[in-house]
Protein backbone atom coordinates (compact mmCIF):
# COMPACT_ATOMS: atom_id res chain seq x y z
CA UNK A 1 0.00 0.00 0.00
CA UNK A 2 1.51 3.14 -1.23
CA UNK A 3 -0.76 5.54 0.47
CA UNK A 4 0.91 5.34 3.74
CA UNK A 5 0.73 7.11 7.06
CA UNK A 6 3.65 9.66 5.86
CA UNK A 7 1.82 10.67 2.76
CA UNK A 8 -1.29 10.47 4.56
CA UNK A 9 0.15 13.20 7.12
CA UNK A 10 0.94 15.14 3.90
CA UNK A 11 -2.58 15.57 2.85
CA UNK A 12 -3.60 15.91 6.45
CA UNK A 13 -1.71 18.97 5.75
CA UNK A 14 -3.00 20.00 3.16
CA UNK A 15 -6.48 19.56 3.94
CA UNK A 16 -5.73 21.88 7.06
CA UNK A 17 -4.12 24.54 5.37
CA UNK A 18 -6.68 24.53 1.95
CA UNK A 19 -9.56 23.32 3.37
CA UNK A 20 -10.18 24.04 6.75
CA UNK A 21 -12.99 27.06 7.02
CA UNK A 22 -14.77 25.93 3.86
CA UNK A 23 -18.29 24.87 3.71
CA UNK A 24 -20.16 22.00 2.15
CA UNK A 25 -21.41 23.22 -0.86
CA UNK A 26 -22.29 19.30 -2.48
CA UNK A 27 -21.75 16.35 -1.52
CA UNK A 28 -21.75 13.24 -3.83
CA UNK A 29 -21.41 9.71 -3.85
CA UNK A 30 -20.24 8.33 -7.74
CA UNK A 31 -20.43 4.76 -6.83
CA UNK A 32 -20.67 2.41 -3.89
CA UNK A 33 -17.35 3.02 -2.46
CA UNK A 34 -16.82 6.61 -2.70
CA UNK A 35 -18.23 10.09 -1.25
CA UNK A 36 -17.52 13.50 -2.78
CA UNK A 37 -17.44 16.37 -0.59
CA UNK A 38 -17.27 19.83 -2.43
CA UNK A 39 -16.48 22.82 -0.51
CA UNK A 40 -16.74 26.34 -0.56
CA UNK A 41 -13.47 28.13 0.03
CA UNK A 42 -12.29 31.10 -0.25
CA UNK A 43 -10.13 30.53 -3.68
CA UNK A 44 -13.48 28.89 -4.96
CA UNK A 45 -14.97 24.97 -4.79
CA UNK A 46 -12.57 22.26 -3.96
CA UNK A 47 -13.66 18.74 -4.37
CA UNK A 48 -12.60 15.89 -1.50
CA UNK A 49 -12.60 12.45 -2.73
CA UNK A 50 -12.82 9.53 0.02
CA UNK A 51 -12.22 6.48 -1.67
CA UNK A 52 -12.74 2.92 0.42
CA UNK A 53 -12.44 0.82 -2.64
CA UNK A 54 -10.13 -2.08 -1.68
CA UNK A 55 -8.03 -1.16 -4.76
CA UNK A 56 -7.39 2.59 -4.17
CA UNK A 57 -8.27 3.46 -0.47
CA UNK A 58 -7.47 7.13 -0.20
CA UNK A 59 -8.37 10.44 0.82
CA UNK A 60 -7.31 13.41 -1.34
CA UNK A 61 -8.01 17.01 -3.10
CA UNK A 62 -9.02 16.12 -6.91
CA UNK A 63 -9.75 18.30 -10.20
CA UNK A 64 -11.73 14.77 -11.20
CA UNK A 65 -15.45 15.88 -12.06
CA UNK A 66 -17.18 12.21 -11.40
CA UNK A 67 -20.14 11.47 -13.39
CA UNK A 68 -23.06 10.58 -10.73
CA UNK A 69 -26.02 8.13 -10.47
CA UNK A 70 -28.95 9.60 -11.51
CA UNK A 71 -30.48 8.98 -7.73
CA UNK A 72 -28.04 9.22 -5.12
CA UNK A 73 -27.90 6.02 -3.02
CA UNK A 74 -28.70 6.25 0.66
CA UNK A 75 -25.57 6.96 2.63
CA UNK A 76 -25.02 9.78 0.19
CA UNK A 77 -28.46 11.06 1.59
CA UNK A 78 -27.72 10.35 4.94
CA UNK A 79 -24.47 12.34 4.64
CA UNK A 80 -26.15 15.27 3.24
CA UNK A 81 -28.82 15.38 6.21
CA UNK A 82 -25.72 15.71 8.27
CA UNK A 83 -23.40 18.17 7.14
CA UNK A 84 -25.39 20.11 4.45
CA UNK A 85 -24.04 23.51 4.63
CA UNK A 86 -21.39 22.36 7.99
CA UNK A 87 -18.04 23.94 8.10
CA UNK A 88 -14.82 21.91 7.96
CA UNK A 89 -13.16 22.86 11.46
CA UNK A 90 -10.32 20.53 12.03
CA UNK A 91 -8.33 17.56 9.99
CA UNK A 92 -7.06 14.34 12.73
CA UNK A 93 -4.72 12.21 12.37
CA UNK A 94 -3.66 9.91 15.15
CA UNK A 95 0.39 9.81 14.81
CA UNK A 96 0.58 8.13 11.64
CA UNK A 97 -2.18 6.01 11.83
CA UNK A 98 -3.63 5.45 8.06
CA UNK A 99 -7.16 7.44 9.43
CA UNK A 100 -8.12 10.70 8.74
CA UNK A 101 -11.13 12.72 10.91
CA UNK A 102 -12.47 15.09 9.45
CA UNK A 103 -14.74 17.41 12.10
CA UNK A 104 -17.39 18.92 10.60
CA UNK A 105 -19.43 21.84 12.38
CA UNK A 106 -23.18 21.66 11.78
CA UNK A 107 -26.53 22.03 12.69
CA UNK A 108 -29.26 19.39 13.73
CA UNK A 109 -33.06 19.02 13.02
CA UNK A 110 -33.32 20.87 16.36
CA UNK A 111 -31.48 23.80 15.21
CA UNK A 112 -28.23 23.65 17.26
CA UNK A 113 -24.61 23.25 16.53
CA UNK A 114 -23.38 20.32 16.88
CA UNK A 115 -19.73 18.39 15.81
CA UNK A 116 -20.33 15.78 13.47
CA UNK A 117 -16.79 13.74 12.26
CA UNK A 118 -16.39 11.84 9.31
CA UNK A 119 -13.41 9.39 9.34
CA UNK A 120 -11.92 7.96 6.45
CA UNK A 121 -9.98 4.69 7.70
CA UNK A 122 -7.32 3.54 4.88
CA UNK A 123 -6.50 0.38 5.55
CA UNK A 124 -6.75 -2.03 1.97
CA UNK A 125 -10.00 -4.44 1.80
CA UNK A 126 -10.90 -3.28 5.41
CA UNK A 127 -10.90 0.81 4.56
CA UNK A 128 -14.43 2.14 5.43
CA UNK A 129 -15.95 5.84 5.49
CA UNK A 130 -17.75 6.30 9.23
CA UNK A 131 -20.32 8.90 10.35
CA UNK A 132 -19.88 10.05 13.88
CA UNK A 133 -21.63 11.96 16.20
CA UNK A 134 -20.81 14.52 18.86
CA UNK A 135 -21.00 11.72 21.52
CA UNK A 136 -18.25 8.91 19.27
CA UNK A 137 -21.62 7.26 18.15
CA UNK A 138 -21.61 5.71 14.78
CA UNK A 139 -24.47 7.50 12.66
CA UNK A 140 -23.73 5.01 9.86
CA UNK A 141 -21.18 3.48 7.64
CA UNK A 142 -20.49 3.45 3.62
CA UNK A 143 -19.50 -0.31 4.73
CA UNK A 144 -21.68 -1.99 7.69
CA UNK A 145 -19.20 -4.59 9.59
CA UNK A 146 -21.36 -7.02 11.64
CA UNK A 147 -20.26 -9.26 14.65
CA UNK A 148 -20.29 -12.39 12.10
CA UNK A 149 -18.04 -10.41 10.18
CA UNK A 150 -15.45 -9.14 12.43
CA UNK A 151 -15.75 -10.15 16.09
CA UNK A 152 -12.90 -7.44 17.14
CA UNK A 153 -14.22 -4.68 15.81
CA UNK A 154 -17.75 -4.04 14.01
CA UNK A 155 -18.89 -1.11 12.80
CA UNK A 156 -23.48 -0.83 12.90
CA UNK A 157 -24.76 2.48 13.55
CA UNK A 158 -25.48 3.13 17.34
CA UNK A 159 -22.39 1.99 18.81
CA UNK A 160 -19.41 3.81 20.05
CA UNK A 161 -16.66 4.28 17.51
CA UNK A 162 -13.43 3.02 18.24
CA UNK A 163 -10.22 2.85 16.84
CA UNK A 164 -8.41 -0.32 15.70
CA UNK A 165 -5.92 -2.05 17.89
CA UNK A 166 -2.49 -0.13 17.49
CA UNK A 167 0.75 -1.34 17.40
CA UNK A 168 3.80 -0.03 19.68
CA UNK A 169 5.72 1.74 16.68
CA UNK A 170 7.82 4.97 16.34
CA UNK A 171 6.68 8.21 15.00
CA UNK A 172 9.03 8.77 12.38
CA UNK A 173 8.06 12.76 12.35
CA UNK A 174 8.35 13.06 15.63
CA UNK A 175 11.21 10.90 16.68
CA UNK A 176 14.66 12.89 17.67
CA UNK A 177 17.97 10.63 16.45
CA UNK A 178 17.90 9.41 19.40
CA UNK A 179 14.61 7.68 19.83
CA UNK A 180 15.53 6.56 15.78
CA UNK A 181 18.71 4.28 17.06
CA UNK A 182 17.21 3.02 19.48
CA UNK A 183 14.24 1.57 16.92
CA UNK A 184 17.04 0.23 14.58
CA UNK A 185 18.98 -1.82 17.82
CA UNK A 186 15.05 -3.37 18.58
CA UNK A 187 14.03 -4.43 14.87
CA UNK A 188 13.44 -7.88 14.39
CA UNK A 189 15.41 -10.05 12.72
CA UNK A 190 14.68 -10.35 8.45
CA UNK A 191 14.87 -8.04 5.70
CA UNK A 192 16.08 -4.76 6.16
CA UNK A 193 13.11 -3.23 4.50
CA UNK A 194 10.43 -5.25 6.67
CA UNK A 195 12.61 -4.50 9.90
CA UNK A 196 11.93 -0.87 9.44
CA UNK A 197 8.41 -1.42 8.76
CA UNK A 198 7.87 -3.10 11.90
CA UNK A 199 9.50 -0.41 14.02
CA UNK A 200 8.51 2.42 12.13
CA UNK A 201 4.74 3.71 11.92
CA UNK A 202 3.45 5.27 8.99
CA UNK A 203 6.01 3.67 6.24
CA UNK A 204 4.92 2.00 2.81
CA UNK A 205 6.98 -1.21 1.92
CA UNK A 206 8.29 1.70 -1.34
CA UNK A 207 10.10 4.20 1.21
CA UNK A 208 10.90 1.15 3.58
CA UNK A 209 12.91 -0.71 0.09
CA UNK A 210 14.15 3.12 -0.43
CA UNK A 211 15.98 3.51 3.13
CA UNK A 212 17.45 0.18 3.17
CA UNK A 213 18.60 0.51 -0.68
CA UNK A 214 20.29 3.65 0.60
CA UNK A 215 21.86 2.23 3.68
CA UNK A 216 23.13 -1.04 2.20
CA UNK A 217 24.45 0.66 -1.19
CA UNK A 218 21.90 -1.56 -3.05
CA UNK A 219 22.75 -5.09 -1.52
CA UNK A 220 19.91 -7.59 -0.02
CA UNK A 221 21.14 -6.98 3.47
CA UNK A 222 19.31 -8.88 6.88
CA UNK A 223 18.94 -7.22 10.00
CA UNK A 224 21.98 -9.05 11.38
CA UNK A 225 24.25 -8.22 8.45
CA UNK A 226 23.66 -4.60 9.58
CA UNK A 227 27.43 -2.90 10.55
CA UNK A 228 27.64 0.39 12.48
CA UNK A 229 27.97 1.88 8.90
CA UNK A 230 24.37 0.57 8.05
CA UNK A 231 22.91 1.93 10.97
CA UNK A 232 24.66 4.93 10.22
CA UNK A 233 23.17 5.26 6.72
CA UNK A 234 19.81 3.88 7.94
CA UNK A 235 19.51 6.87 10.82
CA UNK A 236 20.65 9.88 8.34
CA UNK A 237 17.86 8.46 5.10
CA UNK A 238 15.49 8.43 8.04
CA UNK A 239 16.46 12.12 9.78
CA UNK A 240 16.31 13.07 6.04
CA UNK A 241 12.85 11.99 5.58
CA UNK A 242 11.65 13.94 9.25
CA UNK A 243 13.64 17.26 8.02
CA UNK A 244 11.76 16.71 4.65
CA UNK A 245 8.03 16.88 6.55
CA UNK A 246 9.29 19.98 8.87
CA UNK A 247 10.40 21.63 6.01
CA UNK A 248 7.70 20.90 3.87
CA UNK A 249 10.36 19.42 1.17
CA UNK A 250 8.25 16.94 -0.94
CA UNK A 251 8.92 15.20 -4.46
CA UNK A 252 5.98 13.58 -5.29
CA UNK A 253 6.73 10.90 -7.46
CA UNK A 254 5.01 8.19 -9.75
CA UNK A 255 6.94 5.11 -10.35
CA UNK A 256 5.76 3.81 -13.79
CA UNK A 257 6.63 0.39 -16.05
CA UNK A 258 8.32 1.11 -19.29
CA UNK A 259 4.86 0.43 -20.90
CA UNK A 260 3.70 3.43 -19.12
CA UNK A 261 1.26 1.21 -16.65
CA UNK A 262 1.59 3.48 -12.92
CA UNK A 263 3.31 0.80 -10.48
CA UNK A 264 3.73 2.41 -7.29
CA UNK A 265 4.55 6.28 -6.17
CA UNK A 266 5.76 8.12 -2.94
CA UNK A 267 6.73 11.71 -1.41
CA UNK A 268 10.04 11.77 -2.27
CA UNK A 269 12.74 10.74 -5.41
CA UNK A 270 12.91 7.00 -6.16
CA UNK A 271 16.42 4.92 -6.72
CA UNK A 272 15.61 1.11 -6.19
CA UNK A 273 14.52 0.56 -9.69
CA UNK A 274 17.20 2.07 -11.08
CA UNK A 275 16.56 2.50 -15.36
CA UNK A 276 13.92 -0.17 -15.41
CA UNK A 277 11.29 2.10 -14.38
CA UNK A 278 9.92 5.87 -15.05
CA UNK A 279 9.90 8.08 -12.95
CA UNK A 280 7.03 11.42 -12.92
CA UNK A 281 6.85 14.06 -10.52
CA UNK A 282 4.13 15.94 -9.41
CA UNK A 283 3.19 19.32 -7.91
CA UNK A 284 1.18 18.22 -5.10
CA UNK A 285 -0.23 14.55 -3.82
CA UNK A 286 -3.48 15.92 -4.95
CA UNK A 287 -2.72 15.74 -8.65
CA UNK A 288 -0.09 12.49 -8.06
CA UNK A 289 -3.19 10.93 -6.42
CA UNK A 290 -5.40 11.92 -9.80
CA UNK A 291 -3.05 10.73 -12.24
CA UNK A 292 -1.88 7.61 -10.07
CA UNK A 293 -5.88 6.11 -9.49
CA UNK A 294 -7.36 7.96 -12.32
CA UNK A 295 -7.61 4.97 -15.21
CA UNK A 296 -7.66 2.64 -12.83
CA UNK A 297 -10.68 4.42 -10.77
CA UNK A 298 -12.77 4.55 -14.17
CA UNK A 299 -12.47 1.34 -14.85
CA UNK A 300 -13.43 0.13 -11.23
CA UNK A 301 -16.63 1.86 -11.37
CA UNK A 302 -17.68 0.99 -14.93
CA UNK A 303 -16.92 -2.29 -14.33
CA UNK A 304 -19.79 -1.98 -11.53
CA UNK A 305 -21.81 -0.46 -13.33
CA UNK A 306 -22.12 -2.75 -16.56
CA UNK A 307 -21.17 -5.53 -14.56
CA UNK A 308 -24.49 -7.11 -16.16
CA UNK A 309 -23.29 -6.23 -20.06
CA UNK A 310 -19.96 -8.10 -19.85
CA UNK A 311 -21.40 -11.16 -18.00
CA UNK A 312 -23.92 -11.06 -20.94
CA UNK A 313 -21.16 -10.34 -23.69
CA UNK A 314 -18.89 -12.95 -22.56
CA UNK A 315 -22.09 -15.34 -22.15
CA UNK A 316 -23.22 -14.69 -25.76
CA UNK A 317 -19.75 -14.88 -27.27
CA UNK A 318 -19.19 -18.14 -25.49
CA UNK A 319 -22.66 -20.01 -26.57
CA UNK A 320 -21.80 -18.69 -30.55
CA UNK A 321 -18.11 -19.71 -30.45
CA UNK A 322 -19.34 -23.46 -29.21
CA UNK A 323 -22.14 -23.09 -31.75
CA UNK A 324 -19.48 -22.40 -34.39
CA UNK A 325 -17.33 -25.36 -32.93
CA UNK A 326 -20.23 -27.84 -33.36
CA UNK A 327 -20.75 -26.81 -36.71
CA UNK A 328 -17.49 -27.03 -38.05
CA UNK A 329 -17.65 -30.83 -37.55
CA UNK A 330 -21.05 -30.73 -39.02
CA UNK A 331 -19.30 -29.41 -42.29
CA UNK A 332 -16.63 -31.62 -41.81
CA UNK A 333 -18.53 -34.52 -41.92
CA UNK A 334 -20.45 -32.74 -45.19
CA UNK A 335 -17.36 -32.82 -47.25
CA UNK A 336 -17.63 -36.10 -47.27
CA UNK A 337 -20.46 -36.44 -49.50
CA UNK A 338 -18.65 -37.25 -52.46
CA UNK A 339 -18.28 -40.65 -51.52
CA UNK A 340 -22.09 -40.61 -50.76
CA UNK A 341 -22.65 -39.58 -54.35
CA UNK A 342 -19.89 -42.65 -55.17
CA UNK A 343 -22.07 -45.32 -53.25
CA UNK A 344 -25.02 -44.59 -55.44
CA UNK A 345 -23.01 -44.20 -58.99
CA UNK A 346 -21.33 -47.97 -58.42
CA UNK A 347 -24.71 -49.53 -56.73
CA UNK A 348 -26.60 -47.88 -59.99
CA UNK A 349 -24.44 -49.33 -62.02
CA UNK A 350 -24.71 -52.39 -61.01
CA UNK A 351 -27.90 -53.36 -60.03
CA UNK A 352 -28.44 -56.61 -61.82
CA UNK A 353 -25.41 -58.09 -59.55
CA UNK A 354 -26.97 -56.97 -55.84
CA UNK A 355 -29.69 -59.23 -54.11
CA UNK A 356 -32.22 -57.95 -52.24
CA UNK A 357 -32.07 -58.14 -48.32
CA UNK A 358 -27.60 -58.06 -47.93
CA UNK A 359 -26.10 -55.64 -45.54
CA UNK A 360 -22.99 -55.17 -47.90
CA UNK A 361 -22.02 -55.49 -51.14
CA UNK A 362 -18.37 -55.36 -52.26
CA UNK A 363 -18.62 -53.62 -55.73
CA UNK A 364 -15.55 -52.28 -58.06
CA UNK A 365 -14.60 -48.58 -57.91
CA UNK A 366 -14.09 -47.50 -61.50
CA UNK A 367 -13.75 -43.71 -60.36
CA UNK A 368 -10.43 -45.14 -59.22
CA UNK A 369 -7.08 -45.87 -61.48
CA UNK A 370 -6.69 -50.20 -60.97
CA UNK A 371 -10.79 -50.65 -59.85
CA UNK A 372 -9.78 -51.29 -56.51
CA UNK A 373 -12.76 -52.86 -54.67
CA UNK A 374 -14.71 -51.14 -52.12
CA UNK A 375 -17.08 -52.41 -49.58
CA UNK A 376 -20.88 -50.33 -49.60
CA UNK A 377 -23.02 -50.44 -46.83
CA UNK A 378 -27.19 -51.58 -48.00
CA UNK A 379 -30.16 -51.32 -45.46
CA UNK A 380 -31.35 -55.09 -45.79
CA UNK A 381 -35.13 -53.97 -45.31
CA UNK A 382 -34.58 -51.94 -48.72
CA UNK A 383 -34.45 -52.86 -52.56
CA UNK A 384 -30.97 -52.03 -54.22
CA UNK A 385 -33.02 -49.57 -56.21
CA UNK A 386 -34.17 -47.80 -53.25
CA UNK A 387 -30.67 -48.16 -51.31
CA UNK A 388 -29.44 -46.56 -54.33
CA UNK A 389 -31.98 -43.77 -53.48
CA UNK A 390 -31.17 -43.70 -49.81
CA UNK A 391 -27.32 -42.80 -50.93
CA UNK A 392 -28.40 -39.76 -53.92
CA UNK A 393 -30.84 -38.41 -50.76
CA UNK A 394 -28.21 -38.34 -48.20
CA UNK A 395 -25.65 -36.40 -50.55
CA UNK A 396 -28.15 -33.94 -51.77
CA UNK A 397 -28.98 -33.63 -48.11
CA UNK A 398 -25.28 -33.15 -47.27
CA UNK A 399 -24.69 -30.79 -50.12
CA UNK A 400 -27.96 -28.65 -48.63
CA UNK A 401 -26.35 -28.57 -44.99
CA UNK A 402 -22.84 -27.58 -46.67
CA UNK A 403 -24.40 -24.64 -47.72
CA UNK A 404 -26.59 -23.41 -44.79
CA UNK A 405 -23.61 -24.24 -42.37
CA UNK A 406 -20.87 -22.10 -44.45
CA UNK A 407 -23.43 -19.14 -43.88
CA UNK A 408 -24.32 -19.91 -40.60
CA UNK A 409 -20.79 -20.18 -39.36
CA UNK A 410 -20.07 -16.98 -41.62
CA UNK A 411 -22.99 -15.24 -39.59
CA UNK A 412 -21.77 -16.25 -35.97
CA UNK A 413 -18.52 -14.78 -37.11
CA UNK A 414 -19.88 -11.89 -37.93
CA UNK A 415 -21.71 -11.64 -34.55
CA UNK A 416 -19.02 -12.91 -32.22
CA UNK A 417 -17.01 -9.93 -34.47
CA UNK A 418 -19.72 -7.50 -33.58
CA UNK A 419 -19.86 -8.43 -29.89
CA UNK A 420 -15.89 -7.97 -29.19
CA UNK A 421 -16.60 -4.08 -30.63
CA UNK A 422 -19.04 -3.84 -28.00
CA UNK A 423 -17.12 -5.34 -25.32
CA UNK A 424 -14.13 -3.04 -26.76
CA UNK A 425 -16.76 0.30 -26.67
CA UNK A 426 -18.01 -0.97 -23.07
CA UNK A 427 -14.01 -0.99 -21.60
CA UNK A 428 -13.14 2.28 -22.69
CA UNK A 429 -16.33 4.01 -21.37
CA UNK A 430 -16.21 6.94 -19.28
CA UNK A 431 -19.61 7.86 -18.15
CA UNK A 432 -22.86 6.64 -17.41
CA UNK A 433 -24.28 8.49 -20.37
CA UNK A 434 -21.87 6.71 -22.46
CA UNK A 435 -23.09 3.10 -20.78
CA UNK A 436 -26.99 3.69 -20.97
CA UNK A 437 -26.05 4.40 -24.78
CA UNK A 438 -24.45 1.19 -25.01
CA UNK A 439 -27.12 -0.61 -23.45
CA UNK A 440 -29.41 0.85 -25.68
CA UNK A 441 -27.16 -0.40 -28.57
CA UNK A 442 -27.99 -3.91 -27.31
CA UNK A 443 -31.29 -3.67 -26.91
CA UNK A 444 -31.92 -2.43 -30.19
CA UNK A 445 -30.37 -5.29 -31.61
CA UNK A 446 -32.52 -7.81 -29.82
CA UNK A 447 -29.13 -9.05 -27.06
CA UNK A 448 -31.39 -7.22 -23.72
CA UNK A 449 -34.51 -7.18 -22.65
CA UNK A 450 -36.76 -3.92 -23.01
CA UNK A 451 -34.93 -1.07 -20.80
CA UNK A 452 -36.52 -0.17 -17.32
CA UNK A 453 -38.74 2.54 -17.84
CA UNK A 454 -36.62 4.86 -15.51
CA UNK A 455 -33.36 4.40 -17.58
CA UNK A 456 -35.07 5.30 -20.52
CA UNK A 457 -36.37 8.74 -18.77
CA UNK A 458 -33.10 9.20 -16.98
CA UNK A 459 -31.04 7.86 -20.70
CA UNK A 460 -28.90 11.22 -20.82
CA UNK A 461 -28.10 12.70 -24.31
CA UNK A 462 -26.02 11.44 -26.08
CA UNK A 463 -22.10 12.68 -25.44
CA UNK A 464 -20.72 14.26 -28.82
CA UNK A 465 -17.50 12.22 -30.25
CA UNK A 466 -14.13 12.83 -28.67
CA UNK A 467 -12.15 15.42 -29.76
CA UNK A 468 -8.67 16.04 -30.45
CA UNK A 469 -6.61 19.05 -32.38
CA UNK A 470 -3.64 17.77 -34.58
CA UNK A 471 -0.20 19.29 -34.26
CA UNK A 472 -1.15 20.68 -37.74
CA UNK A 473 -4.67 22.14 -36.89
CA UNK A 474 -7.10 20.02 -38.04
CA UNK A 475 -9.90 18.40 -35.98
CA UNK A 476 -9.62 14.65 -35.50
CA UNK A 477 -13.46 13.23 -34.25
CA UNK A 478 -13.62 9.65 -32.33
CA UNK A 479 -16.68 7.55 -31.64
CA UNK A 480 -17.64 6.35 -28.29
CA UNK A 481 -19.63 3.45 -29.51
CA UNK A 482 -20.65 1.35 -32.39
CA UNK A 483 -23.93 4.13 -32.87
CA UNK A 484 -21.68 7.05 -32.71
CA UNK A 485 -19.19 5.36 -35.01
CA UNK A 486 -22.22 5.07 -37.56
CA UNK A 487 -23.09 8.56 -37.54
CA UNK A 488 -19.73 10.03 -37.35
CA UNK A 489 -18.90 7.75 -40.54
CA UNK A 490 -22.18 8.02 -42.41
CA UNK A 491 -23.55 11.60 -41.71
CA UNK A 492 -21.05 13.47 -39.94
CA UNK A 493 -18.01 13.25 -42.17
CA UNK A 494 -17.82 14.82 -45.48
CA UNK A 495 -16.81 12.82 -48.37
CA UNK A 496 -13.35 14.11 -48.32
CA UNK A 497 -12.57 13.96 -45.05
CA UNK A 498 -10.08 11.26 -43.52
CA UNK A 499 -11.48 7.60 -42.67
CA UNK A 500 -9.10 5.77 -39.82
CA UNK A 501 -9.98 2.38 -38.31
CA UNK A 502 -7.53 -0.34 -36.98
CA UNK A 503 -7.23 -2.88 -39.35
CA UNK A 504 -9.09 -6.29 -38.22
CA UNK A 505 -9.19 -4.73 -34.72
CA UNK A 506 -12.28 -3.78 -32.74
CA UNK A 507 -12.10 0.03 -32.09
CA UNK A 508 -13.25 3.75 -32.77
CA UNK A 509 -13.87 5.26 -35.99
CA UNK A 510 -11.59 8.37 -36.60
CA UNK A 511 -12.21 11.08 -38.90
CA UNK A 512 -10.07 13.72 -40.03
CA UNK A 513 -12.25 17.27 -40.58
CA UNK A 514 -10.77 19.02 -43.97
CA UNK A 515 -13.24 21.50 -43.15
CA UNK A 516 -11.71 22.78 -39.54
CA UNK A 517 -9.25 24.10 -41.54
CA UNK A 518 -9.10 27.27 -44.07
CA UNK A 519 -7.89 25.65 -46.74
CA UNK A 520 -10.36 22.74 -46.86
CA UNK A 521 -8.66 21.12 -50.31
CA UNK A 522 -5.80 20.97 -49.14
CA UNK A 523 -3.55 17.66 -48.86
CA UNK A 524 -4.01 16.03 -45.34
CA UNK A 525 -0.26 16.32 -43.64
CA UNK A 526 1.72 13.15 -42.91
CA UNK A 527 2.03 14.39 -39.30
CA UNK A 528 -1.58 14.76 -38.78
CA UNK A 529 -2.68 11.20 -40.06
CA UNK A 530 0.33 9.75 -38.19
CA UNK A 531 -1.37 11.34 -34.98
CA UNK A 532 -5.07 10.26 -36.14
CA UNK A 533 -3.50 6.59 -36.23
CA UNK A 534 -2.39 6.77 -33.14
CA UNK A 535 -5.78 7.95 -31.66
CA UNK A 536 -7.23 5.21 -33.65
CA UNK A 537 -4.87 2.49 -32.19
CA UNK A 538 -5.01 3.93 -28.54
CA UNK A 539 -9.14 3.96 -28.99
CA UNK A 540 -9.29 0.39 -29.70
CA UNK A 541 -8.34 -3.25 -28.45
CA UNK A 542 -4.86 -2.38 -28.92
CA UNK A 543 -4.46 -0.09 -27.04
CA UNK A 544 -1.28 -1.63 -24.79
CA UNK A 545 0.28 -2.92 -28.06
CA UNK A 546 2.62 -1.57 -30.43
CA UNK A 547 3.22 -1.50 -34.25
CA UNK A 548 -0.74 -1.51 -34.56
CA UNK A 549 -1.89 -1.33 -38.36
CA UNK A 550 -4.26 1.50 -38.84
CA UNK A 551 -6.55 1.55 -42.10
CA UNK A 552 -6.94 5.34 -43.43
CA UNK A 553 -8.72 5.78 -46.86
CA UNK A 554 -11.30 8.82 -47.73
CA UNK A 555 -14.75 8.77 -46.11
CA UNK A 556 -16.32 8.49 -49.77
CA UNK A 557 -14.47 5.42 -49.93
CA UNK A 558 -16.33 3.88 -46.95
CA UNK A 559 -20.09 2.19 -47.32
CA UNK A 560 -22.24 0.40 -44.90
CA UNK A 561 -23.83 -2.79 -45.92
CA UNK A 562 -27.44 -3.59 -46.32
CA UNK A 563 -28.41 -5.64 -42.66
CA UNK A 564 -24.67 -5.00 -41.29
CA UNK A 565 -24.62 -4.28 -37.55
CA UNK A 566 -23.85 -0.68 -35.71
CA UNK A 567 -20.59 0.29 -36.45
CA UNK A 568 -19.55 -2.50 -39.23
CA UNK A 569 -18.50 -1.77 -42.85
CA UNK A 570 -16.54 -2.40 -45.76
CA UNK A 571 -14.18 -0.17 -47.23
CA UNK A 572 -11.70 -0.08 -50.55
CA UNK A 573 -8.72 2.41 -51.93
CA UNK A 574 -7.31 2.56 -48.69
CA UNK A 575 -3.46 2.75 -47.02
CA UNK A 576 -2.20 1.41 -44.06
CA UNK A 577 0.08 2.65 -41.53
CA UNK A 578 1.86 1.27 -38.28
CA UNK A 579 2.18 3.28 -35.12
CA UNK A 580 2.11 2.62 -31.32
CA UNK A 581 -0.51 4.07 -28.95
CA UNK A 582 0.96 7.44 -26.99
CA UNK A 583 -1.06 8.39 -24.02
CA UNK A 584 1.11 11.39 -23.50
CA UNK A 585 0.70 12.50 -27.23
CA UNK A 586 -3.21 11.29 -26.81
CA UNK A 587 -3.73 13.39 -23.93
CA UNK A 588 -1.99 16.14 -25.62
CA UNK A 589 -4.26 16.59 -28.49
CA UNK A 590 -6.93 16.32 -26.70
CA UNK A 591 -9.28 19.14 -26.80
CA UNK A 592 -10.86 19.82 -23.18
CA UNK A 593 -14.99 20.24 -23.21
Amino acid sequence: MALDGLFLHIIRDELEREAVGGRVDKIHQPSRDEMMIVLRVKAGNRRILLSTNAASPRVQFTDVALENPKSPPMFCMLMRKHLGNGKLVAVRQAGLDRILFLDFEAVNELGDLVTVTVAMEIMGKHSNLVLINAQGKIIDAIKRVTEEMSGVRPVLPGMTYTLPPARNRLDLTQASDEDIGRALEQAPQGETSKALMAVLEGVSPIVAREAAFYACRGAELRHSDWTTETISRLTFFLKGIRERFAQGNYEFTVISELTGKPRDFTFLPVHQYGAAVRSTTFSSPGELLDSFYGERGRIDRMKQRSHDLLKLLVSTTERLQRKAAAQQEELKACRERDTLKMYGDLLNANLYRIEKGISSVRLENFYEEGCPSVDIEMNPMLTPVQNVQRYYSEYRKAATAEQKLVEQIEKAKQEIDYLDTVFDALSRTTGESELLEIRQELYEQGYVRQMKSKQMKSQAKSQPPIKYRSSDGYTILVGRNNLQNDKLTLKTAGNYDMWLHTHNIPGSHVIIDRGSVPDKMAEIPDRTIEEAAIIAAYNSKAREGSQVPVDYTLVRNVKKPGGAKPGMVIFENYKTAFVTPDESLVKRLLVAK
